[in-house]
């Protein structure tokens, strides 16, 4: 054990990866998305992506327990199954492709996709028909393969949910939902594969403690009645984050 800590101290970048890590917790708390969005392209400038994926799905299963009461409650749990179970179905399609692309060619997927998923939402692109479900099961196949690709599990669901006519309250708790089932399909299709690691799960837990603060505290601001004050404070910690990943700087 203490060579682990050794080693965990060791981790380049970790304080930034820490204080990525608070600050996701934050906007997660009272959006109900954005872990990803903020952590993935900053953590892409000091660790690979196996890691990254890793850690975000050990690190989201941990901050599930203090999100999903409510998220349970507020949630439409039907809807949210079928993007489950496709994702479930598509995971290991990504995953797959992880371990056949390159760590730079993954950083510009990530900045590409984080900054086209921002760049839909800022443009307000919006619908209001209903989607069937063969629509949510291409839409939770598609987060399947992203999420175990690159770590960005929320960006298709995020988009489906933003850009319609749901409140607040219920985007939350739908994208809370949805993100801790795809957590634990990732992190169970890569302890299968046997890519998970001791300095994996001591990093993730030593991100889950400033993680697990934030995201409390960001839960406590929550109000309906902010909604747009929300998601324009996520807008622009996620732009902050997708610009400073970008693998230019690096």
């Amino acid at each position: 054990m203490p060579d682990a800590l050794l080693q965990l101290w060791q981790v380049p970048g970790l304080v930034w990866l820490l204080l990525a890590m608070a600050v996701a917790g934050l906007v997660r708390g009272f959006t109900g998305f954005g872990t990803a969005l903020v952590f993935v392209p900053v953590a892409g400038i000091f660790l690979p992506p196996q890691t990254i994926i890793t850690v975000m799905a050990l690190t989201g299963i941990i901050s599930t327990f203090v999100l999903l009461p409510r998220a349970w409650a507020q949630g439409t749990r039907a809807e949210v199954g079928i993007l489950a179970l496709a994702g479930l179905c598509t995971v290991p399609i990504g995953i797959w492709l992880l371990s056949q692309l390159d760590a730079m060619m993954i950083r510009w997927m990530v900045a590409i996709i984080a900054g086209s998923t921002l760049s839909a939402l800022l443009a307000g692109w919006r619908f209001s028909g209903h989607v069937s479900k063969p629509g949510l099961l291409l839409i939770g196949g598609t987060a399947g393969i992203i999420g175990g690709m690159t770590g960005l599990t929320g960006p298709a669901v995020i988009l489906f949910y933003l850009a319609g006519q749901s409140a607040a309250q219920t985007v939350r708790a739908n994208t809370i939902l949805f993100l801790a089932a795809l957590d634990i399909v990732i992190a169970g299709n890569l302890v299968f594969r046997g890519f998970v690691g001791l300095k994996d799960v001591m990093l993730a837990g030593a991100l889950a403690l400033p993680y697990f603060t934030t995201t409390m505290i960001g839960q406590s601001l929550f109000s309906p009645h902010y909604q747009r004050l929300y998601r324009w404070a996520a807008y622009g910690v996620i732009g902050l984050a997708v610009v400073t990943g970008l693998p230019l700087w690096k």
